[in-house]
């Protein structure tokens, strides 16, 4: 099976991004299932409906949040008609929305697409994303109960990041970093099967200090005091992401690798699956 994730949508210029290459990378790929963190997608803060809606048509099959998930307040309750939208899903009992999904895909395979949120330099304070995490795995096991299972975790420290990929390893296909918005260079197959990276990093303009125009958060830095609210930058964005391959017998990850397109970054695509493209 092919699974694609692509990191925290930024602003207009990354739902551009979003919208220009991912089309494309579905008809040139053919991936079984398409993941996009969206969580900064409305001005870089939340999502609305219209904007889910847009990354759908993109050809996103599942949308992540994050810390963000109800900056726009519709989201608290748009998200309830939505099972394919998914904030973490360790947020207090009571949270609108879910945090995990069963996809079913056209082959009919059954992807387990969850997201939680670490707790380490990172508000709301949640509960403990890996009590929440294991539970869902123990309750739909790897290769059992699904064909694959995705888990984006959405944190910061990227100790707590790496702690949790070795904490899922053997029981997930893959587990990706979000919300630090720069792309690492670990990615991995983990000794238990998991494919593994500590930040896909976002689909943004890469002109900026992670996807915000430069001018504020360089005032902020030098004077430590806010002048204005934050914006994103909107010059020409980077997708990125990362591509998974799995056994269809394991679920395991048999290949895992970094994915980026357009703007001011290298270009890195899948080379395995360029079989047959010139």
């Amino acid at each position: 099976m092919r699974l694609i994730f692509l990191g925290d949508v930024v602003g207009r210029s990354g739902r551009e991004a979003v919208a220009q290459h991912l089309p494309g990378l579905r008809s040139r790929y053919r991936p079984d299932l398409v993941v996009v963190n969206g969580e900064n997608a409305a001005h870089g803060f939340g999502i609305t409906e219209e904007i889910f809606q847009g990354l759908l048509a993109a050809g996103a099959d599942v949308v992540t949040l994050g810390n963000h998930a109800f900056d726009q307040r519709e989201a608290l309750i748009f998200i309830e008609r939505y099972p394919n939208l998914l904030r973490p899903l360790n947020w207090p009992q009571g949270c609108p929305g879910r945090g995990v999904a069963l996809v079913e895909t056209a082959t009919g395979k059954r992807v387990l697409v969850m997201q939680a949120m670490g707790r380490v330099m990172i508000e709301p304070m949640l509960d403990d994303p890996f009590a929440a995490v294991s539970r869902e795995l123990d309750a739909c096991p790897l290769s059992q109960a699904c064909d694959a299972v995705l888990i984006d975790f959405h944190a910061e420290a990227s100790s707590e990041k790496m702690a949790f990929g070795h904490f899922c390893d053997g029981r997930a296909s893959l587990v990706v970093g979000t919300h630090t918005h720069v792309p690492t260079a670990d990615h991995q197959i983990l000794p238990g099967g998991t494919a593994y990276l500590t930040d896909a990093g976002m689909c943004g303009d890469y002109n900026s200090v992670i996807g915000m125009d430069k001018t504020e958060p360089l005032q902020r830095f030098l004077r430590k005091l806010p002048v204005e609210r934050m914006r994103p930058a909107e010059g020409e964005a980077t997708l990125c992401g990362v591509a998974v391959e799995t056994d269809d017998q394991t679920g395991k990850a048999v290949l895992v690798a970094p994915l980026r397109l357009g703007g001011r970054l290298d270009e890195a695509r899948i080379a395995a699956w360029e079989n047959g493209f010139a």
